[in-house]
């Protein structure tokens, strides 16, 4: 059974993932951004991490996605656009193909490195007991919340700015669509 169910999660992650790529509507894109986060959530609660799958569909699933369906509306990028007219396209594939093998070089590299050299520290997230059956939540809070409360908060303000100047850009937009 948990070979299904984990056969099944991977499918919703695959296709979902494929569908965030490969699909030219950005509704659709973060609607497939969805199924992927949901199979996710089911990983989660194959594995019985339960708080981190509603964690995943809460805050990810819902509050995210919901943000980037807002922005693309507010947009309006539903409409296609003619990427021949772009000015600098040009340049700027052939020099993203060659910064993206880069940082995925980079990246290889560091993943190589640090499973040579790591080493677990910490008491990491122990099993629930039934005395206490909150403790990995209560860790978990503390991780946030203490080791983590700037990291945590400089994400939150940067998704406000993010959706103010997604408002501005917006904003302009129309005034200059109604002056022309």
């Amino acid at each position: 059974m948990e070979l299904f169910v984990f056969v099944c999660a991977a499918l919703m992650v695959l296709v979902g993932a494929l569908g965030v790529v490969l699909r030219s509507n950005p509704v659709h894109a973060a609607l497939s951004m969805i199924l992927t986060l949901f199979g996710i959530a089911v990983l989660f609660v194959s594995r019985e991490a339960n708080f981190l799958a509603a964690v995943q569909v809460i805050v990810y699933a819902g509050a995210i996605v919901v943000l980037f369906l807002f922005v693309i509306m507010l947009l309006g990028v539903d409409r296609a656009e003619d990427l021949r007219t772009e000015p600098l396209g040009r340049i700027q594939r052939p020099l993203a193909v060659i910064l993206g093998l880069g940082v995925f070089a980079v990246l290889t590299t560091a993943v190589v490195r640090a499973r040579e050299s790591f080493r677990f520290k910490g008491d990491g997230v122990q099993v629930a007991n039934l005395q206490d059956p909150d403790g990995n939540i209560r860790q978990i809070a503390r991780s946030i919340f203490g080791d983590y409360v700037v990291a945590f908060e400089l994400t939150s303000v940067l998704l406000i700015v993010a959706v103010v100047g997604t408002v501005v850009l917006a904003r302009r937009r129309k005034s200059d669509r109604t002056s022309a």
